[in-house]
């Protein structure tokens, strides 16, 4: 790496996932999750975990070469039964109110090219076998992040004109800046104040309690009505036992819930979105009294066509 006191930014990185991220206590149950192209950062996080008091960090590797190989050439009986052990693990991680880290940092056009069923299938079955994971990440009983490290094949998408270890470093430096890691030798602090700024747009939002939200550009015309008495919530939150973590880093967002009869007009997408190790580019979406009525993509339709067939996912769940 060229990117000046690398390895000690590094380190306030890992500090900053365990301590403002997930906010690790004592005793506690953690749940990494990264790609073994990561294993530097992997090491950071679970020794600052420790640090923190953590009873037992468990660190789930991920490779995308060997989930392309498995969605591509594993008998169908294998996508869609889930062994009884991972049904367990996800039990046990629920049960335990573990803290989630996950940290994203794969191509994310791994599976581009997979055939778009076979990926449903095994997320479909995944999904059952999840279910108490992602009820208890849903309804924050647990406290859970998703942060971002700078992969290779990731960073030659985004940087495309920069050599192979110029475009990570750049994306490396990206990541730090929008972590807020350049600002100050204390990034906790830095964070706390973040959040506190977050939440005082939370504030003004909601005495404010408009009836609808009008975005237009080139690229939309879009009106989504907000319910009467809607909550504004900021990046921050509170797990079950009200200890704070932050869901998402970097993250700028205030949030709230759409009226889901009143959601009008089209929007168009201006970046790729990774989904299921698939790009989609260039989508257009046309609402009508809050459903999806067409969508469109340049690139990825078969992966929209069949993300439109989870149920609600024609409507929206939230508005930024």
């Amino acid at each position: 790496m060229s990117i000046p006191n690398f390895d000690e930014k590094l380190v306030k990185y890992a500090q900053l996932i365990t301590k403002v991220g997930v906010n690790i206590q004592p005793q506690q149950v953690v749940i990494l999750y990264i790609s073994v192209s990561q294993q530097k950062l992997a090491h950071l996080i679970v020794e600052e975990a420790y640090k923190l008091g953590a009873g037992k960090v468990i660190v789930k590797w991920s490779d995308s070469f060997n989930t392309r190989q498995f969605l591509t050439n594993a008998p169908e009986e294998f996508l869609t039964n889930i062994p009884d052990y991972q049904k367990a693990e996800a039990q046990y991680i629920a049960e335990h109110k573990a803290a989630r880290i996950s940290v994203m940092s794969d191509d994310p056009n791994a599976l581009g090219g997979v055939e778009a069923s076979r990926i449903g299938a095994y997320q479909k079955a995944l999904g059952k076998a999840n279910l108490p994971v992602r009820k208890a990440t849903q309804n924050n009983d647990l406290s859970w992040t998703v942060v971002a490290a700078a992969g290779q094949e990731w960073a030659q998408k985004v940087f495309p004109d920069l050599s192979p270890k110029e475009s990570v470093d750049r994306l490396w430096e990206e990541i730090f800046k929008t972590c807020h890691l350049n600002e100050g030798d204390d990034p906790v602090a830095v964070w706390q104040a973040h959040d506190q700024k977050l939440r005082s747009k939370a504030e003004w939002l909601n005495q404010e309690q408009f009836s609808a939200l009008h975005y237009t550009a080139p690229t939309a015309d879009f009106t989504v009505g907000l319910p009467e008495n809607h909550i504004w919530e900021a990046a921050g939150s509170l797990n079950s036992d009200g200890v704070e973590f932050m869901a998402n880093m970097p993250t700028e967002e205030v949030f709230t819930a759409a009226d889901c009869h009143r959601i009008d007009g089209y929007i168009c997408s201006t970046k790729p979105l990774s989904y299921a190790g698939s790009v989609l580019e260039g989508m257009r979406f046309e609402f009508k009294d809050g459903q999806i009525i067409k969508a469109t993509a340049e690139k990825g339709q078969a992966v929209l066509d069949h993300l439109l067939t989870i149920p609600g996912a024609k409507s929206l769940g939230e508005v930024p």
